[in-house]
């Protein structure tokens, strides 16, 4: 069985990919780190925080919003695709915005924004559609502009708030927890965690995924200092289990749309959806426990 599993093509290229794709993200995040002077002190420390994650996370922002067009058109949904990536990203930048510019709050920044939204959303249906599908198609666009931009902003925010080494511990204790499920469930998995909506995922899964991430936080956390071992253990518990909800909210998406994977751009994960789903859902919660325990 351990030979089978091993040689299996899917699985290699899952490890291959995977390993690169972390390294490239802690490269990027590292890097960031050294120039803007967050973790070299032979670098002055700027104001502007996080430029290299930034122009990351917009991205992400723009392919992955290509990928969720193809879902929601898949549900007769039609999206307005230069509205969407504009303003998606125009959220995610958010915090890096209120960085770039200090006369600009960050949560008045989200409302304009948001309310701009809105209007150019309803202004292309009018333009395009009429009355036709009104409900379905402003909604679906404003969905995906809110599930990639806004959420998406938080990653930014954690970035330059709280600094390179909590959102290296938030992304890699929430990706571990999607390695140790994987790897578990193979190996172990027998009851199924959520049958109607991704009947991949197991109870055993999830435990191998949970026991990982607690490992990797309490490390981290240990490590760096940014907060007792056993708080970070707490960290890894608890957004283990967010990650996963946020992979079942993609998943829900996906199988709505009748459609496995958001594309092929990820060779073994399917779209690049598929690989930022968990850590979409979790950011905004990671960025209130960083606010409580690294602000005291």
């Amino acid at each position: 069985m351990w030979q089978q599993l091993w040689d299996n093509d899917m699985l290699a290229t899952r490890l291959l990919f995977g390993t690169l794709m972390v390294l490239f993200f802690c490269g990027i995040v590292l890097v960031d780190g050294w120039l803007d002077g967050s973790i070299s002190p032979s670098v002055k420390d700027e104001n502007i925080q996080g430029t290299l994650l930034a122009v990351l996370v917009m991205l992400l922002v723009a392919v992955g919003e290509l990928e969720l067009e193809r879902l929601l058109t898949s549900t007769g949904i039609r999206i307005f695709r230069p509205v969407v990536i504009l303003f998606a990203a125009l959220l995610a930048m958010a915090w890096y915005v209120a960085r770039l510019i200090p006369a600009i709050n960050a949560g008045h920044y989200f409302a304009y924004v948001s309310a701009l939204a809105v209007m150019a959303v309803f202004f292309v249906q009018a333009r395009k559609y009429a009355t036709k599908n009104v409900a379905v198609n402003c909604g679906g666009n404003l969905l995906a502009i809110l599930y990639l931009g806004m959420l998406g902003s938080f990653v930014v925010g954690i970035r330059t708030e709280f600094g390179v080494w909590p959102l290296l511990m938030f992304v890699l204790t929430v990706k571990c927890c999607d390695i140790g499920a994987y790897f578990t469930g193979r190996f172990f998995g027998r009851r199924r965690f959520s049958p109607s909506i991704s009947p991949g995922k197991t109870w055993e899964g999830m435990i191998g995924g949970v026991v990982l991430s607690m490992v990797v936080a309490a490390v981290f956390a240990a490590k760096l200092r940014l907060m007792s071992a056993s708080v970070g253990a707490g960290f890894g518990l608890i957004f283990a289990f967010i990650g996963q909800m946020g992979d079942l909210v993609e998943s829900m998406i996906k199988r709505d749309a009748r459609l496995k994977d958001s594309s092929q751009a990820v060779p073994g994960f399917g779209g690049v959806l598929d690989v930022i789903d968990s850590p979409l859902m979790a950011a905004p919660f990671a960025m209130m426990f960083f606010s409580y325990f690294l602000s005291r």
